[in-house]
């Protein structure tokens, strides 16, 4: 059976503030909408599902991301996840130029937890913290 990865699904505080960060980085928006009805109540399995959804996609094409923000039931508050707890916790992307996409992210009010790192002679990358505590791994391959 072939398969093939569409999207990592976010849950985020803030849709527009999510989706500036993001296309800021370099993605796009291929759509959005505001889902409900008793299809999504039996898709994601929450009644009285309601959530404002958008689209993101890499420049290459091949990475997804759906965002969204539910509006009903209410958004669980959450602590943000540690790079070392167990789950699906970060989202990582190539970048051309990491000095870059770190002005970029600062511009969001964003930064390194720690610094960037050099890899070897491979990568040059970093962990931040994006929006509604998002981990993003920022990636420069240096060959």
């Amino acid at each position: 059976m072939p398969i093939k990865l569409e999207n990592v699904g976010i849950a985020v505080r803030d849709l527009e503030a999510t989706i500036a960060f993001f296309t800021d980085l370099g993605l796009t928006v291929l759509g959005r909408d505001t889902v409900s009805g008793e299809w999504t109540d039996t898709a994601v399995g929450l009644d009285g599902n309601h959530a404002k959804i958008a689209m993101l996609q890499t420049p290459d094409g091949n990475g997804r991301l759906e965002l969204f923000e539910y509006i009903h039931p209410d958004a669980i508050e959450t602590e943000p996840s540690r790079p070392n707890e167990i789950g699906m916790h970060r989202v990582a992307f190539s970048v051309d130029d990491i000095d870059e996409a770190l002005e970029v992210a600062a511009r969001h009010g964003c930064h390194p937890l720690r610094g960037v790192a050099t890899y070897g002679d491979v990568y040059k990358l970093t962990y931040e913290r994006g929006p509604s505590g998002i981990l993003v791994m920022l990636a420069h391959e240096l060959r």
